[in-house]
């Protein structure tokens, strides 16, 4: 059963990103991994799980999603069955429905009741007793689950159900349709709890059937029996009813929006990733006047954007972002480097407010000797950058009195052994607070060394990086050179490569030295790559370009 489930959300995605009914040949392709599949094959593959969903219709010999009933339906003229269920336990696996209790709304306007207990099957469980009333001899002449079920969806036709905390009450009756029909619940679905966290903001401290009930000052009182606990939740939606007007909705489908819960308002959103090619690049979050909320890369720009909709973690500013996005905007590039290397420039340029952790040029730091001590500057040096002021203020303290020589040796760690001796010293003397204060100065050195000795061996490289182009066939060749990225150069098939990686070498020892934060932070994304090549990348020595010592290779390398 939920292997079935599974392929028809599958199939529902397939649908939703062709934007339009889907060939029953490729839905079967795509579903099964078949190389072929003709459309009699295909079609009997596909049966069963498009007759068992309810947001999958069949439109000739296409897969198409289901029209949702009475969603535009104003809100005025709709009809609401709001239902409640009393059951012997949690789960519907293990449980069962004990009684079903609801109420019709024609107009805003009660029309009707349906009430019916229900025999579970099993004996109630004590608590389930002693909380509804309902005593096991009550059951004995009540229908079973299945006949029950029947009967309340002949009582809400194609009304739309409301209920509070929907999802346990849906899961219930899920179960029951499903061996019914083999369907699950079709109607759009109201859940009130949604609704009045949504509506109600700050003004109730819980939003449980009772407290509502208490706010509203409903006529009937939730006494967890199905029939007056329905009451009660039916009173309490024409109250939200009012308030949800009052924020714009006019139909069920407005209603259904407000309602859901902020997971489900945010895969709603996956439509705006339809489209996203399984190739690396850089995207764009969008939101209200096209501003820029959020910017990153992927290897994978389907799997990367479709991620967001699918699960809550995240941090706290991209959650935000995702909830306000109108709009994911794209670029195509040929590497995830490149990718990663336009998604810096667009941090830099655009500094985007989600981006929390994104680079920030601007506010680097750097050491520079000021006498026997150090002093903490944002004019850049070779002491840097350090994106942390409280680490770089702790580590000119630590470095206040270093000698020549351990200055020399400043990016193999020359001062941290006197410093670790005088820790220990001052341990041993039990002064414990000036201990505390070393140590954490020799922890914020230690990060900053690291840091400057990644850096000094990336600033005295001469290497090309050699990455699919975007273009077919062709390849990009970055260069870096001088503690900076130098040059970049196109290479075509054929012996244009070699001429072109001979260029961008000349070009890159041309270039001045530097150690501006912008060169420092692609230094350091280009070292992150070299730690952990992807299998498109090849990276070569200037010597063994300008001496032809593996350039047959190089040109291997892009395409020849």
């Amino acid at each position: 059963m939920q292997l079935a489930f599974d392929a028809a959300d599958r199939l529902v995605e397939l649908v939703e990103d062709q934007r339009g009914p889907l060939p029953v040949e490729e839905a079967a392709r795509c579903l099964f991994a078949l190389r072929q599949a003709p459309a009699g094959l295909a079609r009997s593959l596909l049966e069963d799980i498009v007759a068992g969903d309810a947001r999958l219709s069949w439109r000739g010999g296409r897969v198409s999603l289901a029209s949702e009933p009475g969603e535009e339906l104003p809100l005025e003229s709709a009809r609401f069955v709001v239902v409640d269920l009393e059951t012997t336990g949690l789960r519907p696996v293990q449980s069962r429905i004990c009684e079903i209790g609801a109420v019709r709304l024609d107009g805003l306007v009660p029309a009707g009741t349906f009430e019916t207990l229900v025999d579970p099957g099993e004996p109630l469980p004590r608590l389930v007793a002693s909380l509804t009333g309902i005593a096991d001899a009550d059951l004995a002449e009540a229908p079973g689950p299945t006949e029950a079920v029947r009967r309340f969806l002949a009582f809400a036709g194609d009304s739309v159900l409301v209920a509070h905390n929907a999802r346990f009450d849906l899961a219930f009756l899920d179960r029951e349709v499903e061996l019914l029909t083999g369907r699950r619940v079709a109607a759009p679905v109201v859940d009130t709890v949604g609704l009045a966290r949504r509506l109600l903001g700050g003004r109730v401290s819980r939003v449980s059937l009772a407290s509502l009930s208490h706010f509203f000052g409903t006529s009937v009182r939730p006494c967890h029996r199905a029939l007056p606990d329905a009451q009660a939740t039916a009173e309490i939606l024409i109250a939200l009813l009012g308030l949800a007007q009052e924020r714009g909705a006019q139909t069920i489908a407005d209603l259904c929006r407000l309602a859901a819960p902020r997971t489900r308002r945010i895969y709603d959103k996956r439509s705006l990733a339809f489209g996203a090619p399984s190739r690396p690049g850089v995207y764009l979050f969008r939101g209200p006047g096209d501003q820029v909320l959020y910017v990153g890369r992927a290897r994978e720009l389907r799997a990367r954007l479709r991620s967001y909709f699918r699960t809550d973690r995240q941090r706290p500013a991209v959650e935000a972002a995702i909830a306000a996005v109108e709009r994911i905007e794209w670029r195509v590039l040929g590497s995830e480097l490149e990718a990663a290397l336009e998604e810096l420039r667009l941090l830099r340029e655009l500094r985007p407010p989600a981006n929390a952790r994104g680079s920030r040029p601007d506010r680097y730091l750097y050491l520079k000797p000021k006498g026997e001590s150090f002093s903490v500057t944002s004019e850049p040096t070779g002491l840097g950058p350090i994106r942390s002021r409280r680490r770089a203020e702790l580590a000119a303290r630590a470095l206040a009195g270093a000698t020549p020589g351990e200055l020399a040796l400043l990016t193999a760690g020359g001062p941290l052994p006197r410093l670790r001796a005088k820790l220990r010293d001052l341990s041993e003397s039990l002064r414990y607070e000036d201990a505390a204060r070393l140590r954490d100065r020799i922890a914020a050195l230690e990060h900053v060394i690291a840091g400057l000795a990644e850096l000094e061996r990336l600033r005295v490289a001469e290497i090309c990086l050699v990455v699919p182009a975007i273009e077919e066939g062709w390849r990009r060749a970055f260069f870096v050179a001088h503690g900076r990225v130098a040059a970049v150069r196109a290479l075509p098939r054929g012996p244009g490569a070699a001429l072109e990686l001979e260029a961008g070498v000349a070009e890159s020892r041309a270039a001045t030295a530097s150690v501006a934060p912008e060169d420092a932070d692609e230094l350091l994304l280009v070292g992150s790559f070299l730690r952990r090549p992807p299998p498109e990348l090849t990276v070569l020595r200037f010597g063994e370009i300008a001496s032809g010592y593996d350039l047959v290779d190089g040109r291997a390398a892009v395409g020849a």
